[in-house]
């Protein structure tokens, strides 16, 4: 599983113009399942993004995790995170799970992130969305549970 994390200070995703999962101070979750992905890799990184220490401390330093700063996940699934632009100038998504794995492996995501006491918001699987934040640093890490 990929993941880009956004430390942001509010975000929020749409479909179809209704507001369906909103954070204030927190973190913006994209994930990418790929084939191949299993229960352990959706634990792994859910466990990754609980504990990141991304936020800042008292003095300043990137030393609190999200739940650690009294913050919320927002949880988006992105098959494009798999893109595949090796060859020519479309995309290949071959290496992304199909939606129906996809979208089990993504709830085991959410809900692992959840069991660790954090509130989590999410936007529609499947669905069209429009994802507005504002990135907090800016700070974005990329998470892959492959090259953990």
């Amino acid at each position: 599983m990929k993941a880009v994390l956004q430390r942001v200070t509010r975000a929020e995703v749409r479909v179809e113009n209704a507001v369906v999962g909103a954070i204030e101070r927190g973190l913006l979750v994209l994930v990418g399942v790929a084939e191949g992905d299993t229960d352990a890799d959706a634990d792994a990184l859910a466990e990754k993004a609980a504990t990141l220490r991304i936020f800042e401390d008292g003095g300043g330093k990137m030393n609190l995790a999200v739940g650690d700063a009294a913050g919320s996940v927002l949880a988006v699934s992105q098959f494009t995170l798999l893109a595949d632009t090796s060859r020519g100038r479309r995309p290949s998504f071959t290496a992304a799970m199909q939606p129906a794995g996809a979208e089990k492996l993504f709830e085991r995501f959410c809900a692992a992130v959840r069991a660790r006491g954090l509130r989590v918001e999410t936007g529609r699987f499947g669905a069209s969305m429009q994802v507005e934040l504002v990135n907090d640093g800016p700070v974005t890490i990329l998470l892959d549970t492959r090259k953990a």
